[in-house]
């Protein structure tokens, strides 16, 4: 995936209709849930901002990682809650007011925070000569493939409330279709050595979505938040934005290992959640 059409193009592209499609499910309500929902925001925020770049590093540490798959990881944790996160909250009978107030505001919040995470990361992991991320010009490229592309998508939504609903469910297909093949390009991109990846970087990824999901849902528990929202944090928390990492590590770092990790998780998330759609629909039954 280095230096082609399909990370110069086709991957910013794949990624801004995803965002767009996440766009035409917002409103400025979901900004103003922030007032609404202080306690819950703000323990998702933390959870997702914070403790899973934190989790993440200690993970990596503990397996021993470096390298391109330390940053690799170090790059998925930095990356904000995708669109996924919440149709996986309302198949699972979650909050999904909630669910996309997270994701809205910690898109906004992470196009600082990831090329500072970013860049860490490779100071500390990276091997010499890897390249680091320009902070300001690193901000202007996530915008215009997130925070732009869901700008136009709620300004659709308002002006043409009708085409956007009719909108909905052709753009979330085409979406997760779009997600699928940046997937398959990653891990086809390293097929020869996917086993061998997969080996490394596979009991990270689930040590971390599992470790994710756990820590989240206890710390809801323990402010005192309802289940609905409990479940919504913690899928919130353990679903990331692939696409988006795939992009800052093949595109912009253009080193197609560091997708490896961030493929080989959002594999993994989505069996776990799954699992949790199958748990929660079966004690709500």
């Amino acid at each position: 995936m280095q230096d082609s059409i399909l990370t110069a193009v086709f991957l910013p592209l794949a990624l801004a209709f995803i965002m767009l499609g996440m766009g035409l499910s917002l409103t400025t309500k979901d900004f103003k849930n922030i007032i609404v929902y202080p306690k819950a925001i703000g323990l998702g925020l933390l959870n997702q901002l914070i403790l899973l770049p934190l989790v993440a590093f200690a993970l990596v540490q503990l397996f021993g990682l470096s390298g391109t798959f330390a940053v690799g990881f170090m790059i998925l944790a930095a990356c904000p809650g995708g669109a996924t996160s919440n149709l996986i909250t309302h198949l699972s009978r979650g909050d999904v007011a909630l669910s996309i107030s997270l994701t809205a505001v910690s898109s906004f919040i992470t196009i600082v925070s990831i090329p500072l995470i970013v860049n860490f990361s490779i100071g500390f992991f990276g091997e010499e000569g890897s390249v680091t991320l320009p902070v300001f010009q690193t901000i202007i490229q996530i915008m215009g493939v997130t925070v732009i592309p869901v700008a136009i998508g709620m300004l659709l939504k308002k002006k043409f409330p009708l085409l956007s609903v009719k909108a909905d469910k052709p753009v979330r297909i085409a979406s997760a279709v779009l997600f699928a093949l940046v997937l398959i390009a990653a891990i086809l991109k390293e097929r020869a050595s996917i086993v061998e990846f997969f080996i490394l970087a596979g009991p990270v990824s689930l040590a971390l979505n599992i470790a994710t999901l756990i820590l989240a849902f206890f710390l809801g528990t323990l402010f005192m938040l309802s289940k609905r929202q409990r479940l919504t944090i913690a899928i919130e928390s353990g679903l990331q934005n692939g696409t988006l990492g795939i992009m800052i590590a093949a595109t912009l770092l253009k080193n197609s290992e560091m997708t490896i990790p961030i493929a080989i998780y959002s594999l993994i998330m989505f069996v776990t959640s799954a699992l949790i759609i199958f748990l929660a629909n079966k004690k709500t039954a």
